[in-house]
């Protein structure tokens, strides 16, 4: 998977964090709930879900913050930036908030979860759209998809 053009380097607004992502992302992201809304402090939430095995921090350190349960908020220990979530019962992917990204430039969401809780007039507009978080069966043929034509860095 060359076109992907990794690997990626990530940091949090003070730049203390820092992240490298080595592995292709499974799927880019936005979550409209009012968790997400509340966390970003915008309409939305934008993340890239990636293999926690090409996923690592190399500068800083990152705390717990958001709710305290067992889906873990990660934050930069310096400013607080939310800087990337571990899905309860999901040890396998980290979702990283995609302005993390030192080039996020490419990134658009492929999927959009929770428009039932979103706001009418803040769309993304991507191709797959759900009014809750969809069972994990409905993640097989998007993934698919999306490796074979979601955005990509330089596309």
């Amino acid at each position: 998977m060359s076109d992907w053009n990794l690997p990626w380097t990530a940091g949090c607004r003070c730049d203390q964090l820092r992240m490298r992502i080595s592995q292709a992302p499974i799927v880019t992201m936005a979550c409209h709930c009012t968790g997400c809304q509340r966390m970003s402090a915008s309409a939305f939430s934008l993340s890239i879900l990636v293999p926690s095995s090409g996923f690592e921090i190399t500068a800083g350190d990152a705390i717990i913050g958001g709710l305290h349960g067992p889906t873990r908020h990660y934050h930069c220990a310096h400013c607080k930036t939310w800087a990337f979530t571990r899905p309860d019962g999901m040890d396998a992917f980290v979702n990283l908030r995609a302005t993390m990204l030192d080039d996020h430039a490419w990134f658009t969401p492929f999927v959009e979860t929770c428009r039932t809780e979103g706001f009418p007039w803040a769309t993304t507009g991507a191709p797959h759209s759900f009014p809750n978080i969809p069972p994990a069966s409905a993640f097989g043929p998007i993934v698919a998809e999306f490796q074979r034509s979601g955005p990509r860095p330089g596309r």
